[in-house]
């Protein structure tokens, strides 16, 4: 419990006060936002934004769970200075964070470079996405993981060889689905907070109800007390960021910040096995990403379009809600998907005999 109260503390020290001075820098190299056409309307005054500031969470988040494992002090040895264990599963989890994150860092450089809103090709996108998918597959299987599709447990359905497509979807799914999401100030990171303090809780009681804990343990889980201190670290830095995203934004996280959020959260998923959870405690990330698929399907299909402009929470910001009202909205619905998948996972922990 105190690695876990460390990573979160280090992750807020070190975003919230490591976020002005990217601000700084990211004003002094003119690497601001670039605001596409059809919300210029509304939007048009954030252009020029200092944008890349999920560089600042990102690494918060890598530093706080990487200190979380010095230890100064022991009830056996007193002052002390020694490393706690790093197990596979917290290596997995960095990998996804930091490799999808570089995956967007180099889209927002390219973004950059060319003065306009569009990154990488999809090509280059897909092909990064892509190896990092095979490599953490790859680690992951050996070291161990079920490659089941699962809900709060392995639902008996084994991938076998076909687990890295499931790891690419869940990847670009969950990745795609926060990016989608960042389009207001505060949004993506005030959800994406709200769903890593779900993993923290999960990944904690997994790890309080593993095999660490019991002869006959309830869950099945690869290093659950290295990822319930990522996503502690995770949720401390995007709140640390948050104090600066919130409306009016002084910074975006842009698609370093997106991506590796995205990465972060299929992997917690994937190493938790609560794969399909992970579309209910994040189903603010689906909706957005349904909303995009919907209007672009029914537009080629019919010429019409369903929602006045997609995303759907500019659907709404163009329906005349302001901007703030739409965010802490969309916070409240994140915070409802997530309670029912909360809710659901304590409840099949008490169908199958737990206890408090």
């Amino acid at each position: 419990m105190i690695a876990l109260l460390v990573a979160a503390a280090l992750g807020l020290a070190i975003s919230i006060f490591g976020t002005p001075y990217a601000i700084r820098v990211l004003r002094r190299r003119e690497i601001g936002q670039f605001i596409q056409e059809d919300i210029q309307g509304q939007h048009g005054h954030k252009q020029g934004t200092p944008t890349m500031g999920g560089v600042v969470f990102v690494t918060a988040a890598v530093i706080g769970w990487f200190l979380a494992h010095v230890r100064l002090w022991t009830p056996d040895t007193g002052i002390t200075f020694s490393f706690r264990e790093f197990q596979p599963g917290g290596w997995l989890a960095v990998l996804a964070l930091v490799g999808m994150a570089t995956v967007g860092l180099l889209d927002d450089w390219v973004k950059y470079s060319n003065k306009r809103s569009l990154g990488l090709s999809k090509a280059a996108k897909f092909g990064g996405q892509l190896g990092i998918a095979a490599i953490f597959a790859f680690f992951a299987t050996n070291a161990g993981l079920n490659t089941e599709i699962s809900f709060v447990r392995p639902l008996g359905i084994d991938l076998g060889v076909f687990f890295v497509v499931w790891v690419l979807l869940m990847l670009t799914g969950a990745a795609n689905g926060v990016n989608l999401s960042d389009g207001m100030d505060g949004l993506a990171a005030g959800a994406s907070a709200l769903v890593v303090g779900a993993y923290t809780i999960i990944s904690f009681w997994k790890w309080r109800n593993g095999e660490e804990f019991l002869d006959n343990p309830i869950y099945e889980a690869l290093s659950p007390l290295e990822l319930a201190i990522i996503s502690a670290a995770m949720l401390g830095a995007l709140l640390g960021f948050l104090w600066w995203n919130a409306p009016p934004a002084k910074i975006f996280m842009g698609d370093v910040g997106s991506q590796g959020i995205g990465g972060l959260l299929a992997a917690l998923a994937l190493l938790t096995n609560t794969h399909l959870l992970l579309a209910l405690v994040g189903a603010i990330f689906v909706a957005e990403t349904v909303s995009v698929i919907l209007q672009v399907g029914s537009f080629r299909l019919t010429g019409k379009r369903i929602f006045r402009i997609a995303p759907i929470h500019f659907h709404f910001d163009l329906g005349g809600w302001p901007e703030t009202t739409v965010v802490i909205r969309f916070w409240i619905l994140t915070g409802i998907g997530v309670a029912l998948g909360l809710g659901l996972f304590y409840a099949d922990f008490l169908r199958i005999g737990g206890l408090l």
